[in-house]
């Protein structure tokens, strides 16, 4: 039996009492933890100059409105930059996280890619292999916690999480929408619309079960646009716990 991950209400309440005078921004912060059911961390590896990548963009998207515990990631890789569009979202750290997976899964690189939860891989414009994965991860019983709060401190986000767990950290700061108008390559003439596109992402090796960690904000992105993803992976790159949060500003 498998182990997933969910916060525990109670985690969240200790580590946001902490940043109580947080409340007084008249922004409406919404914090989206798992609390007793599984969850699914879907990234998706894309790219704008892929003319087979709109549809999985399109599929992920879907997820945002079906399901409370499905977390998406956008990473748009930079493999494609010279075939004809330089996608502005890519990023080579995002082609080598995408080859990590190649070789822990021992699958190719390509776009575009969903893997779900570290595990499942597949094309991501199957949108029937994608519900199947994620609804069998959210039967799954949440074992480990972890929770987060993001406030804004000038041009970075400060993230502080709590956990039980010992594995990996990743934190990801999301662009929440996105819209393009492609001007070469294969997308040519095409509008793309994007969503949760990761824009700032780190690693860190658990020491400690709190702490903090910085992210930098994109010149020309407001932090009201973006949220942080964080999440917890193994040796063999599972996921084992998830958490979400808007950021406080």
């Amino acid at each position: 039996m498998k182990k997933r991950v969910a916060p525990v209400a109670i985690l969240f309440l200790l580590l946001s009492s902490a940043f109580s005078c947080a409340d007084s921004s008249s922004q409406k912060n919404t914090t989206i933890n798992n609390t007793g059911n599984g969850f699914a961390v879907v990234e998706l590896f894309t790219s704008e100059g892929c003319s087979s990548c709109p549809p999985a963009d399109n599929a992920v998207a879907k997820l945002l409105k079906e399901y409370n515990n499905v977390y998406v990631l956008g990473y748009h890789v930079d493999y494609w930059d010279n075939l004809g569009w330089k996608d502005a979202f890519s990023n080579a750290d995002y082609t080598k996280r995408q080859k990590n997976y190649a070789r822990t899964l021992k699958s190719g690189i390509y776009t575009p890619q969903i893997i779900v939860n570290g595990e499942a891989q597949f094309v991501g414009s199957d949108e029937n292999k994608l519900h199947a994965a994620i609804n069998k991860d959210l039967k799954d019983n949440p074992q480990q916690d972890l929770s987060i709060i993001a406030t804004q401190n000038d041009n970075t986000i400060k993230v502080s999480y709590q956990t039980n767990s010992s594995d990996n950290l990743n934190i990801a700061l999301v662009q929440l929408n996105a819209e393009t108008k492609v001007q070469r390559g294969e997308n040519q003439g095409a509008t793309l619309h994007h969503v949760n596109i990761v824009r700032s992402f780190q690693t860190i090796a658990l020491k400690n079960n709190t702490g903090n960690i910085s992210l930098n904000l994109p010149a020309g992105l407001s932090a009201k646009d973006c949220a942080v993803i964080a999440f917890t992976q193994d040796a063999n790159m599972r996921v084992t716990s998830a958490a979400k949060t808007n950021i406080r500003l």
